[in-house]
């Protein structure tokens, strides 16, 4: 039993043959020429097509063919011969993301087409356009004294754009229009006279104190204003006299001869009355020769007085009226 030959089988399975190893070195041989062949063209671009058709000349191989895009980092870094290379390119920041960046305002240049506004120099005579109020018609006696003082802020109106030209004046309303029609040519002072009828917190204490220091307005006996009181044209006509210190003309008498209510003028007034007169600042609506010195002043008569003053001192051009008195020769 031991002298049993090996199972055939078994040996061809265990052993390997001559002709098996010459196969498997032929196949990795060929493998290998493959792989090699294939290396030494990846520059070409895997020409496929040169293995199909090499000795064709009636196709165009693809490598003859302007390149698109480099497979590898060795190709994208050959220097481009074509027209689109020899162009500028900008090419974005890779992390850069334009939907989500807020759009950036262009440069400003010289010139552009957008709209310009024009800016004048202020001027020192220029004056802002009149107020239209409501209850001013065009054709008003006063429209043009009131426009001229309400432009300059002299005498305002109200809120609702009414003037009120008919509505009297109180004696702290004239005070405040003195003031602001006169504060520059007279400066601005304290009086030392405390009215007794002047709350501390009044709204008009201020123009009240500059009318009386500076001799537009005096105060009534026993230390008393009257604010509230509704100044007569007469008194509105003295305090513009005596305030602008106008000398008194020569024969006021005569002169105060041409109002035909000159005997109704209270006597501490005549000589005021004669000096506003030859002065040009009694203007009489709608007869030039009745004075009514006793009467309420009216916003719009006050608007013309001053005005009026305001012409004397140089600081307004004249405004022709009929209504403006003009002194007998």
């Amino acid at each position: 039993m031991t002298d049993t030959p090996p199972d055939p089988k078994s040996s061809q399975t265990d052993t390997l043959g001559f002709d098996e190893f010459i196969g498997i070195l032929v196949a990795f041989t060929t493998v290998g020429a493959i792989l090699f062949w294939s290396f030494s063209r990846k520059e070409s671009g895997w020409d496929f097509n040169s293995l199909l058709l090499p000795n064709s000349s009636s196709v165009t191989s693809p490598s003859t063919l302007p390149k698109q895009t480099a497979p590898n980092a060795e190709s994208r870094q050959q220097p481009s011969t074509s027209v689109e290379d020899k162009l500028p390119i900008v090419t974005p920041e890779p992390s850069a993301n334009f939907a989500a960046l807020p759009q950036q305002p262009a440069p400003s240049l010289p010139f552009t087409n957008k709209t310009i506004p024009l800016v004048i120099p202020e001027q020192k005579s220029t004056i802002p356009p009149p107020i239209a109020f409501t209850d001013v018609p065009g054709d008003f006696w006063a429209r043009r004294f009131i426009d001229a003082l309400s432009s300059r802020n002299i005498i305002k109106g109200y809120q609702d754009y009414t003037f009120r030209p008919n509505q009297p004046v109180t004696r702290a309303e004239f005070a405040a229009i003195v003031e602001q029609a006169f504060a520059k040519e007279v400066g601005k002072t304290k009086s030392t006279i405390a009215f007794k009828d002047l709350p501390t917190q009044f709204w008009a204490n201020s123009a009240i104190d500059q009318a009386i220091s500076t001799g537009f307005l005096k105060g009534y006996p026993n230390n008393v204003f009257r604010p509230q009181q509704r100044i007569p044209r007469v008194q509105v006509l003295v305090a513009l006299t005596s305030g602008m210190n106008l000398n008194v003309p020569n024969s006021p008498t005569q002169i105060l001869s041409f109002y035909g209510d000159a005997k109704v003028i209270p006597n501490y007034a005549t000589k005021k009355i004669a000096t506003a007169t030859v002065n040009d600042l009694v203007v009489n609506y709608p007869n030039p020769k009745i004075l009514n010195p006793n009467k309420e002043a009216t916003r719009a008569e006050v608007a013309a007085m001053v005005y009026q003053a305001l012409v004397r001192t140089g600081r307004l051009n004249v405004i022709e009226s009929e209504y403006i008195v003009k002194a007998p020769n």
